[in-house]
């Protein structure tokens, strides 16, 4: 018999005790309390009574100092049996079996014991019998039993409990932020999980493979960091408050010491790192845990030894002006000097391209961030910088506000971008990376962006520059409105531009209008003329990726929209003369009416000997203006007497854009009925059934089965599908068009062609009438017009031929009933409301000789206003 001193580390069970050498605590040594026996607590399931029973002797004895004397050892096992006495002078196990949380065992007395264990084991026999008479601890009855489950078991828990705080016994600490712990849920349930402590990360320490025995080897400071939790956390009874749940299904939880979060003080001591991942969990209770880990960082303790502190940028905000936006979390900046930055907002990602999730959002996350703060001032804090790579230079990081608004955190908050998982010691992060992490997840809930799980609508547009003929079927809508709002896509030199215009959708070549600027190099190192690279580079940082308005006048020969620029109701085209990037050219500028303006622009810059006029000599201008006058034409676009010119039409098609396509009746649809018949008799005779020896090509002049009566016509090839064998026709005779497939074509032979009959289908539009933009309104004008036209012989004054268009503008009548000139198709359109007076005249339509027409179509457009009729039903669209 034996005696020794230690101090109690845990408390397995109601009779077995755990105790560490008071001046080792690494050693450890396993007692249970002889001739006693106490209930079992199990994985598989406690016995009744088990955990009443252990609580009795932990709360007695958890780390308190005990001697014990040990009575006999098992010799297999090795374990160690006897008595134990607290320094209060409480004895064990005649204690526990007082209160009736122990049994005496069945066998104890009967080997040959002493007179003096006989009489313990006597006593202890009285104790138990006391204790069943007064019904004390495991002889209360049957109502002993508690449930444990060892897992979460679903969302149900989190449902109930996140965010209350409970009490628990920590059973066992595993590594410095890795527990295992008996939540007290219950009288009649437990659950004793496996629980991760919220916010922090640990080393981990040395443990054991249960399979292969094999041992692996802690961390640095992780053994150090896991007997910082165990002397103060192993078995105490004390407060757990539930945050969540990791993706492999443990407990996050917030552990509280009785002088505060125990990770805090891991944190302080330098023996742990904050998780990032648990910032979501913990929202505004990550800011002190932070705070404790930045104090370590300073102090440079265990995990922070050799931490270097982030240089700031000179230790204030930079104020800048963004220049163009490059992607979702990308943007160029430029100082006040003139200087430009290119910088990543910290800590977020925009859409990857290689994402399918997130792939179709990038563009609406462009642009999302394009309308928030292209050409605005913004403030700029540096939070670092990141080294090239291969796939990406170098650049800094930096939180972007707008007007005290967080430009990162608002494209987190629509789904817009991710949020960045750092390295632990990545430390160019966002200041606000936690609140970065909580908007993300509050994201995610409410399915925004990238998180709704389906892509955007997104915005198709079509180049209506791609050729001559494409932009000329967008030129009159387009010219018949004033400041049409669009977006400056790219700067291709300082006088033209790529335009994208929402509303129509539609991009467009725009060349400003009155002017010529020099050409600008291949490349930012070729030279090209002088200035052109100056007259570039202001117009990328005035005009690109911003918001504009254009009036257009007019196309080139190359589909380009000739017409001018304004840039926050600024003429664009005007800045660029002024800062003598660009020269005035007269004869485009008097036919685009903005001349005066232009003229007076460059007078200011050759005075300030500005750009291309540095080495101006005001002599040689007299000259040179009398030169000009001489080369440049006189441009007559006023009418001075109307035109008598009216020729009996029928209507043949109305396009999608509300375009006509006329026949003159007479002697030009005699001879297009006498080449029809032909025609007819031709393609039925089976010898003609010829195949097309090639793939068409785009304006070859063909026949064509029109798909509505199997009859052939003549076509011109307007587009061409290769992959499909599809061409798009035109019948040059009607008008219309469609897709037929190569089938369907065949060689148009010579005694049919335009040599033999000119095409009879004629480009026109109807005189001083504008149709509506909007789809459903518009297609209810081309319905009217159908109606009032269709299968009528009509007469149409040709009011203007635009032969540089190739259209005419002309005035319909019906002659059964027009009783005075101005009862025309024109003016009847105008009177459903399904068609308005152009805001913007052309030059031929302010005519004086119009001025009549002119008062009646706009009585006729008021009526319809006045009685809320087709496009008016929502009241005056005009005043937008």
């Amino acid at each position: 018999m034996s005696s020794f001193f230690a101090q109690v580390k845990s408390v397995l069970s109601g009779d077995t005790l755990i105790l560490a050498n008071p001046k080792n605590p690494a050693l450890e040594r396993q007692f249970s309390l002889a001739y006693v026996t106490a209930p079992r607590l199990s994985k598989d399931g406690d016995e009744p009574y088990a955990f009443q029973s252990r609580e009795f002797l932990r709360e007695l004895t958890l780390g308190k100092p005990i001697k014990c004397t040990v009575l006999y050892t098992i010799p297999n096992s090795g374990r160690e049996y006897g008595i134990a006495q607290l320094q209060d002078g409480t004895e064990l196990p005649e204690a526990a079996v007082k209160a009736g949380w122990l049994k005496v065992r069945e066998d104890a007395g009967r080997k040959d014991d002493s007179e003096e264990t006989l009489d313990k084991i006597d006593k202890l026999r009285e104790l138990e019998t006391q204790a069943k008479d007064e019904q004390k601890g495991l002889h209360a009855g049957k109502d002993g039993f508690i449930a444990v489950q060892n897992d979460l078991g679903g969302p149900d828990f989190l449902n109930q409990w996140k965010g209350k705080t409970v009490d628990a016994v920590i059973e066992k600490v595993i590594s410095g932020d890795r527990l295992l712990t008996r939540l007290l849920l219950g009288d009649k349930k437990h659950y004793q999980v496996m629980t991760l402590i919220a916010g922090i990360r640990t080393p981990s320490a040395a443990r054991t493979n249960p399979s292969t025995g094999q041992t692996q080897p802690a961390e640095e400071y992780g053994e150090e960091a896991k007997r910082f939790v165990e002397t103060r956390l192993l078995q105490r009874k004390l407060k757990v408050k539930i945050v969540g749940a990791s993706p492999q299904g443990q407990l996050v939880a917030t552990i509280l010491h009785p002088n505060g979060n125990i990770a805090e003080f891991l944190l302080q001591d330098g023996l742990a790192r904050c998780n990032d991942f648990h910032s979501v969990f913990l929202g505004p209770d990550m800011a002190a845990l932070r705070a404790a880990e930045k104090k370590a960082q300073s102090a440079q303790l265990r995990l922070h030894k050799g931490h270097v502190a982030k240089a700031t940028a000179g230790g204030k905000d930079l104020d800048v002006t963004v220049t163009k936006i490059v992607g979702a979390d990308t943007i160029l900046v430029r100082n006040k000097a003139g200087e430009e930055k290119r910088l990543s907002l910290s800590s977020i990602r925009g859409p990857r391209a290689g994402e399918p999730s997130e792939a179709p959002w990038r563009e609406e996350a462009k642009e999302f961030l394009r309308k928030k703060i292209i050409g605005k001032h913004v403030r700029v804090s540096i939070d670092g910088s990141k080294a090239a790579t291969d796939d990406f230079e170098a650049r800094d990081v930096a939180t972007v506000t707008r007007d005290g608004k967080n430009i990162g955190l608002m494209l987190v908050q629509e789904g817009y971008a991710t949020v960045i998982r750092h390295r632990k010691d990545d430390t160019d992060r966002a200041s606000n990376y936690d609140e970065l992490l909580a908007a993300q997840e509050t994201a995610k809930e409410e399915k925004k962006g990238i998180w709704s799980g389906k892509s955007p609508k997104i915005k198709q547009y079509t180049d209506m520059s791609e050729s001559a003929q494409k932009a000329k079927l967008q030129l009159s809508t387009l010219s018949r409105q004033k400041k049409v709002p669009g977006i400056v896509d790219y700067c291709k030199s300082g006088s033209r531009f790529t335009v994208l215009i929402p509303r129509e959708g539609v991009k467009i070549t725009l060349v400003l209008a009155g002017i010529r600027a020099p050409r600008a190099g291949r490349t930012p190192k070729e030279e090209g003329e002088p200035f052109g690279n100056e007259a570039l580079e202001l117009a990328n940082r005035r005009c690109n990726q911003r918001d504009c308005e254009i009036d257009v006048h007019d196309i080139d020969k190359v589909g380009g929209f000739i017409g001018d620029l304004y840039i926050g109701r600024e003429s664009f085209a005007k800045l660029l003369v002024e800062e003598g990037l660009a020269s005035v050219h007269q004869y485009s500028a008097e036919k685009s009416g903005n001349a005066a303006e232009l003229n007076a622009a460059e007078k200011r810059a050759k005075e300030a000997r500005k750009g291309l006029w540095k080495d101006w000599d005001p002599s040689q201008d007299a000259a040179e203006e009398e030169e000009a006058a001489q080369a440049a034409p006189e441009v007559e676009l006023t009418i001075r007497e109307k035109r008598n010119d009216y020729r009996d039409i029928v209507i043949t098609n109305v396009d999608a854009n509300g375009k006509l396509k006329i026949q003159e009746v007479g002697q030009g649809t005699a001879a297009l009925t006498t080449l029809m018949n032909e025609f007819k008799k031709y393609h039925s005779n089976p010898a003609n059934k010829k195949s097309l020896p090639d793939a068409p090509k785009t304006g070859e002049l063909v026949a064509a089965q029109f798909s509505a009566d199997g009859e052939w016509y003549r076509a011109r090839v307007r587009s061409n599908d290769r992959s499909a064998k599809v061409a798009e026709v035109v019948y040059i005779d009607y008008g219309n068009s469609e897709k037929q497939p190569w089938s369907k074509l065949r060689p148009l032979d010579a005694q049919f062609g335009v040599q033999k009959l000119k095409a009879q289908a004629i480009d026109a539009s109807l005189s001083f009438v504008q149709l509506p933009s909007a789809t459903h309104y518009l297609d209810e004008a081309i319905n009217i017009i159908y109606e009032l036209t269709e299968g009528r012989q009509l007469v149409g004054s040709f009011d203007y031929i635009d032969n540089k268009e190739g259209l005419s503008y002309i005035t319909i009548y019906d002659p059964k009933d027009a009783k005075d000139p101005d009862s025309s198709l024109n003016r009847e359109i105008l009177s459903t409301g399904y068609a308005m007076v152009p805001m913007k005249l052309k030059a031929w339509e302010r005519s004086p000789v119009f001025e009549k027409t002119l008062k009646s179509y706009r009585k006729a457009q008021e009526q319809a206003k006045d009685t809320r009729l087709g496009m008016w039903e929502y009241g005056d669209i005009t005043e937008d």
